[in-house]
């Protein structure tokens, strides 16, 4: 028999990972989202499921619950669903998606009996397009038996499963904000400083992405070392002056990103770090 998943939150990480776990076969339960309306259309997209706009018994009847919500909703999440199955979840598995939160989270489970643990998939949810999760890293933690269910999930779906700490995730989970969210901030920050000096968004996206992804190119095929461009690379420090100079005439922000951003760098890719640090102090605005 195929096994049942309920989806609590079926956001964003949730809709994707049910309907393609439906795709794959699998049977699809409760679906719970914070109203009617958000629940069907959930249930419209994954293919299948039972719509609620609360929590309710039919999330207990599955074999396998993936709670998908905020992560400030997950413990509560957790505690009305232990107080509503009760002994019923031996035997269950819970996991969450959490990329920074472990298993203990899931805690008032755990005491009835359930199986947990958590599956974060490495991979930006925008809610426009389902991303691929072919070939994406997710990461792992919990109990053998939820670990054993996660490994198949991420199989099923492609992914790439690794296993971690569970007191490691908030690094692992800060490592994803530097290589998602925060290389956005610094692509949009490079534009409206392109849109400063004359040009539309439209010429300054055109200018700056064949750039970036040229760079991750050669990361990817040559390692970081190699790849490093840029005047702090070249020894250049007059030209690193220039541009903290010129980021004085935006907000504060723009030119401590730029200090903050200099110095990490060189942190972890100048041969001699300590060298290039201690140049780099010697530049007003970069102190």
């Amino acid at each position: 028999m195929a096994t049942t998943l309920a989806i609590v939150g079926a956001g964003r990480v949730g809709r994707t990972l049910g309907q393609r776990l439906h795709e794959l076969g699998w049977r699809i339960g409760a679906v719970v989202t914070r109203s009617e309306t958000a629940a069907r259309a959930a249930v419209r997209a994954i293919g299948e499921g039972h719509a609620s706009a609360g929590l309710t018994r039919l999330v207990v009847a599955a074999d396998v619950v993936l709670i998908a919500t905020p992560d400030g909703a997950v413990r509560k999440v957790a505690a009305e669903l232990a107080r509503l199955g009760g002994g019923e979840w031996r035997g269950k598995i819970v996991m969450h998606t959490s990329g920074a939160l472990d298993r203990t989270a899931l805690a008032p489970l755990e005491r009835r009996g359930a199986a947990t643990g958590s599956l974060h998939p490495l991979q930006t949810f925008s809610g426009r397009n389902a991303p691929e999760l072919e070939g994406v890293v997710f990461a792992l933690e919990g109990s053998p038996a939820a670990l054993r269910a996660a490994r198949k999930i991420v199989r099923q779906l492609g992914g790439l499963p690794v296993r971690i700490e569970g007191r490691r995730k908030p690094a692992y989970h800060a490592a994803g904000a530097f290589a998602a969210g925060h290389v956005l901030g610094i692509i949009e920050a490079a534009t409206r400083i392109l849109m400063s000096v004359g040009f539309t968004r439209k010429q300054a996206v055109r200018a700056l992405l064949p750039l970036t992804q040229q760079t991750l190119r050669n990361f990817e095929r040559l390692g970081p070392a190699a790849s490093w461009t840029g005047p702090v690379s070249r020894g250049d420090y007059e030209t690193v002056a220039q541009h903290a100079a010129a980021l004085g005439a935006f907000s504060r922000e723009y030119r401590a990103a730029y200090a903050a951003l200099t110095r990490l760098s060189a942190r972890v890719l100048a041969r001699n770090p300590g060298s290039v640090l201690r140049r780099l102090r010697r530049i007003p605005g970069l102190k």
